[in-house]
C-alpha cells in the first residue's frame, strides 16, 4: 500500500511535533482500517508480522476529532 492511497487524519506539516511526514500520524485505508505512525516501542515482543508503535495522546484525540467521534 502506497502512502498516496491514505487519508491522513492527524499531523499537520509544520505543527508541534512535525518535520515533513516524520511525525506520529493517524491514516485511514479505504477499506476503514488504520495505519498508525509513531515511535518504536520495545514494551514488548509483539508477534512475528506485528510492530509496536508509541503515539501521543493529542495525535489521538486529533484523529477522533477528524473522524468526527
Amino acid at each position: 500500500m502506497e502512502r498516496a492511497e491514505l487519508i491522513r487524519l492527524t499531523g499537520s506539516v509544520g505543527g508541534p511535533d512535525c518535520d515533513d511526514d516524520d511525525c506520529p500520524n493517524v491514516y485511514r485505508t479505504k477499506s476503514g482500517s488504520f495505519v498508525v505512525q509513531g515511535n518504536l516501542s520495545e514494551a514488548f515482543t509483539p508477534p512475528t508480522g506485528e510492530g509496536l508503535v508509541e503515539i501521543p495522546e493529542h495525535i489521538l484525540r486529533e484523529a477522533f476529532r477528524a473522524l468526527g467521534w
